[in-house]
């Protein structure tokens, strides 16, 4: 397959091209330069469980619950965990895809690579799969405080400049257009259940159903009602926690769903709803921005 370099920046607006390069058309992070061969070939076990999402779609938040609810772990075990170190991330350099072999099972993996660069065998239907998709104007304002947050990002253009990438695919891990869409075009599969963040937010009881279901757990009503309720800590945790400052809006909670209606202004609105029409307005996946 085929990697590019992407062109070196000439504007300080653009200093984040370098940090990126170029693989069978997508833009990828540098740490995925020659791996993606060795990650399709990857070797999956019919008791993994992948949680896959486009950054900042809520990954930490659907890792917990999944873990949670597969583990069938006691909520005050679970609270004394840091499961950052139970569920590596495939394609990152920490701790390594050989590492990532050898763990014991059930693994619970986690990626953020478009659904064609993904394990041969996990396309294949091997393995269960968790996608989880967010309303895009609150993901990417969530991304660019993300970018603002990271000295390797080195990100100091504005949140216009941010968007604008964001529509036109020209931030890392491709498309956010076209890796929901794939996902959703395969969202009937049986090994694939596609959720969403407002969902966890909105409707947290279903949705834990759905994953138990999909995982084929079941508990006692008085467990699974814990776990609801400790879910529902950790969203509120999540809705709350202050971001960095943005000069217009002062502080903003990345977590929280409506997030984007504090920093859009009128014209960005109309311009990336213009975008979405255009990119997904023939498709029955759909998302509700007056939340």
């Amino acid at each position: 397959m085929a990697e590019s370099e992407v062109e070196t920046p000439s504007t300080p607006s653009e200093l984040l091209e370098n940090r990126y390069f170029e693989f069978n058309n997508v833009r990828l992070p540098p740490f995925c330069r020659g791996i993606m061969d060795e990650i399709l070939a990857f070797p999956v076990r019919e008791d993994d469980i992948w949680v896959v999402t486009y950054p900042k779609s809520g990954t930490s938040l659907l890792q917990e619950v999944v873990f949670l609810v597969s583990h069938g772990t006691d909520v005050d075990e679970s609270a004394l965990m840091n499961i950052d170190d139970h569920i590596p991330v495939l394609e990152y350099p920490q701790p390594g895809l050989e590492a990532v072999k050898v763990l014991p099972s059930p693994r619970i993996i986690k990626s953020h690579l478009p659904y064609q660069f993904l394990p041969k065998e996990l396309q294949d239907g091997k393995a269960r799969l968790v996608y989880m998709a967010r309303n895009p104007k609150d993901l990417v304002v969530s991304y660019y405080q993300f970018h603002r947050s990271l000295r390797s990002m080195s990100y100091r253009g504005t949140f216009q400049d941010f968007c604008r990438r964001f529509i036109y695919d020209k931030l890392g891990y491709g498309s956010w257009f076209e890796h929901v869409q794939d996902f959703w075009a395969h969202r009937n599969d049986e090994n694939i259940l596609f959720v969403k963040y407002e969902d966890l937010h909105m409707d947290l009881p279903r949705v834990l159903g759905r994953l138990s279901s999909f995982l084929g757990v079941s508990y006692e009503r008085a467990h699974l009602e814990g776990m609801v309720a400790y879910c529902q800590q950790i969203i509120d945790h999540c809705c709350n926690t202050d971001a960095l400052p943005i000069s217009r809006v002062g502080s903003l909670q990345q977590g929280r769903v409506g997030l984007w209606k504090d920093i859009f202004t009128v014209s960005m609105n109309e311009r990336f709803d213009s975008v979405y029409r255009q990119k997904l307005g023939k498709s029955d996946l759909t998302f509700d921005f007056q939340v």
